[in-house]
């Protein structure tokens, strides 16, 4: 391939495409595929080419592009588990949150990121939602928590190439709502899927949101692979909306049409996170609502949903408790011959778990219990 008769101005490197990369400096696709795979390995540009690359071709790149950086503010391992909380600096100063969330396979991982600074959406029993919504993170800052996470990975236990920590997946479920923010989301899972960028399967990205059918439906037309979870806080309407605000704007029904469309089209059973709160949505009631939406959303999708419950976690000014109703809960489900998940969502003395990311310095509300469920598998 020839070199184009001039570059065109790109921005950061992070979140571009091999084939992106070609057209817009006008080089080889085989050095555009290099040069990504050196951004996402080293995090930055070197002064000079090495012997793989063509110097006329980094330095079109190098013209072109930039590779800015995330600060670490504040990494929080917890001491109850192998969670780990990270805090980072944005370029204009906003903080964000990311958590490493250790998988069901040892030296497995999975990436929890950010997508927006903080939330418009205001669910109840959500911290960020407390935030209000300042910006949408660029693709290359979602990107960029994937990056770090995987360079912080523990050291090998063994010299064995099998016994090396692996970033397995990534979960759209930090601060902000995905689908709020879909074109940059569905970019950065291009790039995180890029077999020389992050390389990681698009089976094992989940995005989860609270209920935009517009963006659902973008998913499976754009990226088919990704996994779909979706926030219920309640199956009873009037209940939802003063749970999840967003229920006014696109009732759930709507939003569960768009969740059984993604699922005929992909193949994929959704999972439906339920965040049990006490005396508001887990009564013997709210269970029998509960299983009635699955059981419709087997017949209007062909396939049932996977069902994650998910005890509330703490935070300030929360204005919930977490529910003693688990079991009951649960019987009512295997009675009407479903199943379900519980969720462990560790980290909760550095604020980790799910709900509680809210930028650095959040604060919780009350010490966390350890769950006695098993840990969070791959496919979740």
């Amino acid at each position: 391939m020839g070199y184009g008769p001039g570059p065109v101005p790109l921005g950061p490197l992070q979140a571009v495409l091999p084939d992106e990369l070609a057209r817009a400096a006008g080089i080889d696709i085989a050095d555009a595929r290099r040069i990504v795979s050196l951004v996402h390995r080293t995090g930055t540009l070197p002064d000079r080419a090495p012997a793989t690359i063509r110097r006329r071709a980094l330095d079109a790149v190098r013209a072109i592009g930039s590779v800015p950086s995330l600060e670490l503010v504040e990494r929080r391992p917890s001491a109850l588990d192998p969670f780990v909380k990270y805090a980072f600096r944005l370029p204009d100063g906003a903080v964000i949150e990311a958590v490493r969330i250790p998988l069901e396979r040892e030296g497995r991982f999975s990436a929890c990121v950010s997508s927006q600074v903080g939330c418009a959406l205001a669910c109840s029993f959500c911290a960020t939602g407390r935030m209000g919504l300042t910006r949408n993170l660029e693709a290359w800052e979602i990107v960029e928590q994937v990056r770090a996470l995987r360079a912080d990975l523990p050291a090998p236990a063994d010299a064995k190439p099998s016994g090396s920590p692996r970033l397995h997946g990534v979960l759209f479920q930090g601060m902000g709502e995905p689908l709020a923010n879909t074109e940059r989301v569905i970019q950065a899972i291009r790039v995180l899927a890029e077999p020389s960028a992050q390389a990681i399967d698009m089976r094992n990205i989940t995005v989860c949101t609270a209920g935009l059918p517009a963006g659902i439906r973008a998913l499976y037309r754009e990226v088919p692979a990704v996994r779909l979870g979706v926030s219920l806080g309640s199956a009873i309407p009037g209940r939802r909306r003063s749970l999840m605000p967003i229920d006014a704007a696109h009732p759930l029904e709507t939003v569960l049409e768009a969740a059984a469309e993604h699922a005929r089209a992909t193949g994929l059973s959704p999972m439906l996170a339920y965040t049990l709160l006490a005396g508001e949505n887990d009564s013997d009631a709210d269970a029998d609502a509960l299983a009635d939406l699955c059981e419709r959303f087997r017949e209007r999708a062909g396939q049932g949903p996977r069902l994650s419950l998910i005890p509330f976690n703490a935070f300030q000014q929360g204005g919930h408790v977490r529910s003693e109703r688990l079991d009951a809960f649960r019987a009512i489900f295997r009675a009407r011959g479903l199943g379900t998940i519980v969720r462990y969502s560790g980290g909760g003395d550095v604020d980790a778990a799910c709900g509680q990311l809210a930028g650095r310095g959040g604060a919780r509300a009350a010490a966390p219990r350890r769950a006695e469920v098993a840990p969070v598998s791959a496919g979740d």
